[in-house]
């Protein structure tokens, strides 16, 4: 007996910049960002650089970030700068403010720049 096993049919992307495009785009770091979260950190900035002016990311619910998502953000921040694009950490916690600022990198993200916008 011979089957022929055919592929399911794909289902639609969702629209990100037309009708129907999500109306939050904020890149959402989640609590623990490790070496298995940043390849989603990793698209969804991509994402976000492709299709906005505007980078902002969520750093609410950090309580642990890895070297991994760290370099993200310094390459995206990089990024974002020589594009001309405007790049935000968005409420950082207490951790994720810890973490970049004991590791010297508060500047190569942007946090040195929001806080003088802030003042």
């Amino acid at each position: 007996m011979t089957s022929t096993l055919f592929p399911p049919e794909p289902s639609p992307m969702p629209s990100i910049t037309g009708p129907g495009a999500p109306t939050d785009r904020m890149v959402c770091l989640p609590a623990h960002c490790t070496t298995v979260t940043a390849e989603d950190i990793r698209v969804r900035l991509v994402l976000a650089a492709d299709f906005d002016d505007l980078i902002e990311v969520d750093a609410s619910q950090v309580e642990s970030i890895g070297q991994a998502t760290l370099q993200l953000l310094i390459a995206a921040h990089a990024e974002a700068v020589a594009a001309g694009r405007r790049f935000a950490i968005v409420d950082p916690s207490a951790a994720f403010v810890e973490r970049v600022t004991h590791c010297r990198l508060a500047e190569a993200i942007g946090l040195e720049s929001q806080k003088e916008l802030n003042s």
